[in-house]
């Protein structure tokens, strides 16, 4: 019996890809890190305020951590799952854009600079250009900027 051996992001191959998903973890990661930047030190003879500033800290740390972990899987899964040889031809920094981007999450994820956040929704939103344009649909790139350009203002 001849087996044929497919793959896809939930190994089905269901053909459902979008880089949404990956640009809403990047806000988060964003906004996190915004958010940790405002924070104010407390009074350190103030026990109540410290307590409330390394809660405050920590959260938005674990909540930046995971949403940076999160875009580098659903990166990685466009990555590997969607894109194929053959888009390599329009877009010869595929890889290189791929690269940098997932290194960009993982730096947010050691980092709380808004430079690098800043980078990383950058990164991310060339991999969605790239993403519609190859599927053919590059108008999709507008309403996907206009969704999640505006997720929290």
């Amino acid at each position: 019996m001849k087996s044929l051996v497919v793959s896809a992001h939930c190994d089905i191959p269901c053909g459902i890809y979008e880089p949404v998903v990956a640009k809403i973890a990047a806000r988060t990661v964003a906004r996190m890190t915004d958010q940790m930047l405002e924070l104010e030190l407390p009074d350190m003879t103030d026990k109540h305020a410290v307590d409330h500033y390394v809660s405050s800290v920590a959260r938005r740390t674990a909540v930046k951590e995971q949403h940076a972990e999160t875009c580098k899987r659903e990166l990685e899964t466009l990555w590997s799952d969607f894109f194929k040889p053959e888009h390599l031809e329009k877009f010869p920094d595929l890889h290189d854009k791929f690269w940098k981007a997932i290194k960009a999450a993982g730096t947010c994820k050691q980092e709380t600079a808004k430079d690098h956040a800043d980078e990383l929704l950058t990164a991310v939103d060339e991999i969605a250009k790239m993403f519609y344009e190859a599927k053919g649909v590059p108008e999709r790139f507008a309403a996907y900027q206009e969704i999640t350009d505006n997720l929290y203002k």
